[in-house]
């Protein structure tokens, strides 16, 4: 499985709305791994934006050294968030994107022209509008631009995308999504502008072949990474060979994947995406975080102050599949401690406790429970996109062996019951670590260490209970 995500503009750091799509896309990398199955996991940046020259010229640094520092932020992700992608992509500087950028502009050249042409353009969304203000919330005015670009045939494949989309070819998820979309062509597709002139955008930019007063539109551009980080014998191995190809997207540039992407490549005769994964937004206090609101959470911060567990877990269990997910670090600290601290680091702890005070720290040789429904759960709701659902599925271990607990009264049992429901209890435990793996890789880790063994380690706490004492912001 080919599995992506959106590739963010660079000009501020990460917040967490970014790190909600990274973690989701490295739960599905995971998850598809312990299948057995082959997986390519890749993520990026957008350096060539005219919002990152924008950020350079406010800064008063040049636009290299401001791409290159939050780019530099981006990709640390990796670590405090448990990352575990293959593949890193920067449009600025990868080997391989501009020659792949410049290769799709060929391949369509027969749907393409130049014209003349007058609108209303929000700098924060890179995108035209036929009227104000900004239907994504920007709060900048939108600009008048007039000038002659280069404009792409998109009006051509509307039925194209039709049939794509109604036949089931390009799956988008949730349902809502897809309606969304084949409202949105069904109601006219209009040719798109595809450059922008180089002065406008400052001389940044990959420059339209043939045409040096011209540079490629930034979503075009952008797009295009999907490919072209497919060095050699992997384009064919992952964009042709592979049977899955998924995009994690934010509601928000669903218009960008789910349909300009399809028409680039149908026009230039390349195979197409299979599914299109799409999360609604984060919020704080009802405002989609977003670097140009200031409302932005910083997620290498929220990591070093409430740990990594505490951050995958809240965007994993308490994120809808439809729906905003309104932030406060209140809420992290809670479902933290109500679940890890609480839930799954009480259970280890008496589980090890009681092996040690009843059975000198010895796992039985008792029968123990499978949990095998686990994973067919997991899988049905991680192929529906629905993430709080599989760490449900998962969660459902912890419920039910903190109620074998209580139901069994091990502490009051002759050694003969002690042996039987302890077993039962480690071996519980063990398959919880393997569950849980996809979604909490450090805590699963943990989990196992204290449970692995013929005779256990001395029980330590997994958790520390967290009180929120930052602010949001």
């Amino acid at each position: 499985m080919y599995i992506t995500t959106t590739i963010p503009y660079v000009n501020a750091r990460p917040h967490l709305g970014h790190a909600l799509e990274l973690v989701q896309a490295d739960v599905l990398a995971r998850h598809h791994r312990r299948r057995g199955e082959p997986v390519r996991f890749q993520t990026g940046t957008d350096d060539n934006s005219l919002k990152n020259v924008l950020a350079a010229e406010a800064e008063g640094v040049p636009v290299r050294e401001l791409v290159d520092r939050n780019a530099a932020a981006f990709e640390g992700l990796r670590q405090p968030l448990d990352l575990s992608f293959d593949a890193f992509i920067r449009t600025s500087s990868h080997p391989a994107h501009r020659a792949g950028v410049e290769r799709i502009w060929r391949a369509t050249g027969h749907d393409l022209y130049r014209r003349h042409y007058e609108g209303l353009y929000c700098v924060g969304c890179e995108q035209f509008y036929p009227e104000g203000p900004c239907p994504d919330g920007h709060q900048a005015p939108l600009q008048r631009v007039s000038e002659e670009n280069w404009f792409f045939r998109l009006s051509r494949y509307q039925d194209a995308l039709l049939e794509l989309i109604r036949g089931g070819r390009l799956r988008i998820e949730p349902a809502a999504r897809r309606n969304e979309v084949l409202a949105f062509i069904e109601a006219g597709l209009a040719d798109i502008s595809i450059s922008r002139s180089a002065a406008r955008a400052r001389g940044w930019g990959i420059p339209v072949p043939g045409d040096p007063g011209q540079v490629i539109y930034v979503w075009w551009d952008a797009l295009a990474n999907y490919v072209t980080a497919l060095e050699g014998d992997d384009y064919d191995r992952w964009w042709v060979a592979e049977r899955r190809k998924a995009h994690l997207v934010g509601k928000g540039v669903i218009r960008f994947h789910a349909v300009y992407w399809p028409a680039m490549l149908l026009s230039a005769g390349a195979p197409l995406p299979t599914e299109i994964y799409v999360h609604d937004y984060l919020t704080v206090d009802g405002r989609k975080i977003s670097k140009s609101a200031g409302n932005t959470a910083d997620p290498a911060e929220l990591v070093d102050a409430y740990g990594v567990d505490a951050v995958r877990w809240w965007l994993l269990r308490d994120v809808p599949r439809v729906g905003d997910a309104d932030f406060t670090e209140e809420r992290l600290a809670r479902r933290a401690d109500e679940d890890l601290a609480n839930g799954l680091g009480n259970l280890v702890n008496r589980v090890v406790t009681m092996v040690h005070r009843f059975l000198d720290g010895h796992v039985p040789d008792a029968p123990g429970e499978e949990f095998a429904e686990v994973p067919g759960k997991v899988h049905e709701a991680l192929e529906d996109f629905d993430f709080r659902r599989a760490a449900a599925a998962v969660w459902e271990i912890v419920e039910e062996s903190n109620r074998y607990v209580e139901q069994t009264w091990p502490w009051q049992q002759d050694r003969a019951g002690q042996e039987a429901s302890l077993g039962t209890l480690v071996h519980a435990c063990r398959a919880l670590a393997v569950h849980l793996e996809p979604f909490l890789p450090t805590a699963a880790a943990r989990v196992a260490a204290a449970v692995s063994g013929e005779r256990l380690p001395r029980p330590e706490p997994l958790f520390r209970r967290l009180a929120a004492t930052r602010t949001t912001g």
